[in-house]
């Protein structure tokens, strides 16, 4: 471990926080914040959402919980001692960077920080791959916990299996520190960092690194872990097992992995799934009744199954613990429906496999489809941007529409000179039916205005808080 970066066994109480997060109320950053907090160290941080009044509820919770706030102008980094925490591409001329520097603080990024939690747990299991992290890391925390088991879990959303009065925002759990499950990261490398008893690879395509870097990330991170559980439907993730020891793969589309459906058994409805998990390995069945849509769900199921049993759960025990799994908050996430039958549906879809995968859970069954997608930033729409172009166009049919509004921007010296208008027109030119509007508001009032009885408005985007909550103001304006 980096010096200075285990976690205190008891509070010490330096300044305002030992531990410091610039941009504490981010996806990566709270739930890390709160297992930290929650072992017992004090944590204090900044966030630009913080200072500009958005999302004031998930703030006013960490303030009463014991979490220090400051705004992002320095005024919280005050000693040598504290340890600051903060994503690697965070430009040095941020305040609390720069104060750091000049006070000599030791920084650490998120993925060192909570590698080093990872890494010293007696028992890990790390999920890995371009889609179906956060959802397959929810249910195999959800497996271990309905086991008895007390596993600490990072993830990047809100798991709903674990919200309560004392965690709102459950995107983690803190409890034992000897057992970890956590999603680990490829699009800045940080999967490297991490040792696990237990690695799952999901699959492998196209986001944030061209397939030539994410072949070595991933080929890398399966040989070091301890049992590599794989995705057998994945080319390119069964291809990079074939160097691993001990190997657990599953299959949605076949029978012959280890943990596989079979094919006569699915049933697909709007909200479930359902299919007879076959246990080749010693030839056994047990039934699914998954309580979300798609294949893709049904794939991430036998993903923390296949984990789970290779850590010694019996897969009839996994699979019962899935019966009460309630899933994950912007996964797909039904807000409800309209009187007049219009349903708003939440998601965290925002490379083109995600996407795919929720409209094609959405076009397998009757309705006109409004997909709204927001992109998460300027760089990824220009690394990804034919490829999103061409999901919307092949998934959607000729009723359909697309809008999207310009990318989520919170400042920063990133290039903007090329924005969503492209993608606008790459899908015309595939066939697609889809609009631009610069202003998000303006595009609410646009889908309200094409809604009709029967259609599902999807709300797709990432990196933005605040895209529930305008999903939200749809549904009630309906």
């Amino acid at each position: 471990m980096a010096e200075g970066s285990q976690i205190s066994a008891a509070n010490e109480e330096i300044g305002p926080g030992r531990y410091f997060f610039c941009g504490i109320g981010g996806s990566g950053m709270l739930p890390l914040a709160q297992i930290v907090h929650g072992m017992g160290d004090e944590v204090a941080g900044s966030d630009r959402s913080y200072d500009q009044g958005r999302t004031p509820q998930k703030f006013a919770w960490l303030k009463e919980n014991g979490f220090k706030l400051f705004p992002q102008d320095g005024s919280g980094i005050t000693s040598e001692e504290q340890i600051l925490i903060a994503s690697a591409a965070i430009e040095d001329t941020v305040p609390e960077v720069a104060k750091a520097r000049e006070l000599g603080c030791e920084r650490l990024t998120r993925a060192e920080l909570l590698s080093d939690l990872f890494n010293s747990a007696g028992y890990s299991f790390a999920v890995a791959g371009t889609s179906g992290k956060s959802t397959v890391t929810g249910m195999l925390g959800w497996i271990l916990a309905h086991e008895g088991h007390d596993p600490t879990i990072m993830n990047g959303a809100v798991m709903k299996n674990f919200i309560s009065d004392a965690n709102p925002f459950a995107s983690s759990q803190v409890g034992s520190p000897n057992l970890f499950v956590s999603e680990v990261d490829e699009s800045d490398g940080s999967i490297a960092l991490y040792r696990p008893t237990v690695g799952v690879l999901l699959n492998v395509s196209l986001d944030h690194k061209s397939m030539e870097e994410l072949r070595v990330l991933f080929g890398n991170y399966l040989a070091v872990s301890g049992c590599a559980v794989v995705n057998a439907d994945d080319l390119e993730a069964k291809t990079l097992a074939r160097k691993c020891d001990e190997v657990v793969t599953y299959s949605a589309l076949s029978e012959d992995a280890d943990i596989a459906v079979s094919q006569d058994s699915l049933e697909a409805g709007p909200v479930s799934i359902s299919a007879a998990v076959m246990d080749n390995r010693d030839h056994s069945i047990w039934p699914l009744i998954l309580p979300m849509p798609g294949l893709h769900n049904l794939s991430n199921a036998l993903a923390a199954i296949a984990a789970a049993s290779a850590a010694g759960i019996e897969v009839s025990r996994a699979v019962y613990a899935l019966h009460s799994f309630k899933g994950l908050g912007r996964r797909f996430d039904v807000l409800g429906t309209s009187a007049n039958g219009i349903t708003v549906i939440d998601d965290f879809g925002h490379n083109p496999e995600k996407c795919a995968a929720t409209l094609r859970t959405l076009k397998a069954h009757p309705g006109r489809v409004i997909a709204f997608f927001q992109p998460h930033g300027y760089g990824p729409l220009r690394q990804m941007g034919h490829e999103l172009a061409a999901t919307f166009a092949r998934e959607l049919g000729e009723d359909d529409v697309t809008i999207m509004c310009d990318p989520v921007y919170f400042g920063g010296t990133v290039d903007r000179s090329e924005g969503t208008e492209r993608i606008i027109r790459l899908i015309e030119e595939a066939g697609g039916k889809a609009e631009y509007i610069p202003s998000r508001d303006d595009c609410g009032k646009r889908i309200v205005e094409l809604s009709q009885p029967g259609d599902r408005i999807v709300i797709m985007g990432a990196r933005d808080d605040t895209l529930t909550s305008f999903a939200q103001g749809i549904l009630d304006q309906l």
